[in-house]
């Protein structure tokens, strides 16, 4: 889609609904479902991997080594093995490993082909010994990047602004289940990349077309491997009751509490980042340390399994909310403070997404609130998901759809609830995370250019 060239006399932008009705753009939406067919496929056999490596590694291994059961302590040397994996991948291997995950969720560029392995690797390394992160934003970049290989296969040189397209495309059709819905995955993207304009449609279209077929293709493969859709769901949600006032005044004190928590959460895992990155494999390996020592205090404090603690969060959303009643408050405060603490220790180290444990760690602390007068469960439990999405993505939109679309047909009923915590979540994130130090040379507002202030 050319662009016209900016300056006095340069042809006006061509119309959107004159592209979208012309060969070149039908030849592109062509390609685009094309390219979702085998990017959905790669997603779904990495999903597949990652589910049938987290047990072997967690429970048939120390089975295989005469252990009645998994040791409490068996976290700790493999999370020490899997941070030396991330930290060798992420220090020699092209690309770093991947997207930064304290930078948050936002539109990266496409990675190169040589990039891949190292993403790949990583993520792989991430999830499967079970560090604190989830597995959408190492997909987004593996989509992404076939995608954009693909093209090149087929024209060498392809113009920069097709290989965007259909770089988006992949991404789309790599999470196209994974939260849910292929919707929900479009609207991830569009509000991270913040597409918008008259254009918008035009770039939307082929990701949303690509999404479709990618849905297809993980329920397609999900039954004739019987290995399911790895998509978020949950089965068994209680009916819930219509909003009260008590509650509006619980969704500001729930997106207050968000906003705080998210905010300590980045702005820890930003300054541990900076002594990981001065020496990279043996810090990644403490912070793997690290992660494990919270799961198996909390496994010893509480008496629950450290696997609520270790891992994503995205399987564990569902019998959390089913046992929610066999989780005193004390334990599902110390399931906030060693989730949070973990997922922050593995942001400054590891190498995977950031939705899954911010959903998780609101979860958990809506399900506590829920604990205090006038506030119902799911109530709760929506309100907490949609305010810490909020603080850590800063997606007010996709964190509303997340919370909502996730509960089913109760979303509807509380969805007035989590708007209002996740507005709340988000502005005062907002306003509590300090403005970003201005660049060597640029002046601070209101400052006169070459002057230090006094």
């Amino acid at each position: 889609m050319p662009v016209a060239k900016a300056g006095l006399g340069a042809a006006s932008p061509p119309d959107p609904q004159t592209l979208l009705r012309s060969r070149e753009y039908l030849r592109l939406l062509v390609l685009a479902a094309l390219i979702g067919v085998p990017v959905s496929a790669v997603a779904f056999g990495f999903l597949a991997l990652v589910g049938e490596l987290q047990p072997l590694i967690y429970t048939d291994l120390p089975k295989a080594l005469g252990f009645d059961g998994t040791p409490l302590w068996w976290p700790l040397p493999l999370l020490a093995v899997g941070g030396l994996l991330v930290g060798l991948t992420v220090q020699y291997l092209p690309g770093h490993g991947g997207h930064e995950p304290t930078a948050g969720f936002r539109a990266a560029g496409v990675p190169t082909p040589i990039e891949l392995p190292g993403i790949f690797l990583a993520a792989l390394a991430t999830l499967c010994f079970a560090a604190v992160l989830g597995p959408e934003s190492p997909l987004l970049a593996l989509g992404g990047g076939l995608a954009a290989g693909a093209v090149r296969m087929v024209k060498r040189d392809p113009p920069e602004q097709v290989s965007a397209v259909l770089g988006a495309a992949g991404s789309f059709a790599a999470i196209s289940s994974l939260l849910g819905s292929p919707l929900l995955g479009a609207f991830l993207l569009m509000e991270a990349s913040g597409l918008g304009g008259a254009t918008m449609a035009l770039v939307l279209l082929p990701g949303l077309l690509a999404s479709g077929i990618g849905a297809l293709i993980f329920i397609g493969l999900g039954s004739w491997t019987g290995l399911g859709t790895y998509s978020l769901a949950l089965h068994d949600v209680p009916k819930a009751t219509l909003p009260t006032a008590a509650e509006f005044g619980w969704a500001l004190v729930i997106g207050l509490s968000a906003a705080c928590v998210g905010v300590g959460i980045r702005w820890l895992a930003v300054r541990l980042r900076t002594h990981v990155e001065r020496r990279r494999v043996p810090a990644t390996v403490v912070m793997g340390l690290v992660v494990a020592g919270l799961a198996i205090g909390y496994a010893e404090g509480t008496g629950k399994a450290a696997s609520d603690v270790l891992y994503s969060g995205d399987t564990a959303l569902d019998p959390l909310l089913t046992h929610s009643a066999a989780y005193s408050a004390g334990a599902l405060l110390l399931l906030v403070v060693c989730k949070g603490l973990a997922y922050c220790v593995s942001l400054s180290s590891f190498r995977g997404g950031p939705v899954f444990p911010a959903m998780f760690v609101g979860a958990a602390g809506g399900i506590l609130f829920s604990h205090l007068p006038g506030l119902t469960l799911v109530a709760g439990f929506a309100m907490g998901i949609g305010a810490m999405s909020a603080a850590m993505l800063r997606l007010p939109l996709v964190s509303v759809l997340l919370a909502t679309l996730l509960i089913g047909a109760q979303g509807l009923t509380v969805m007035p609830l989590v708007i209002v915590a996740v507005v709340v979540s988000y502005v005062a994130t907002a306003r509590l995370t300090p403005p970003p130090a201005p660049e060597a040379g640029h002046p601070e507002p209101g400052q006169r250019p070459g002057r230090a202030q006094q």
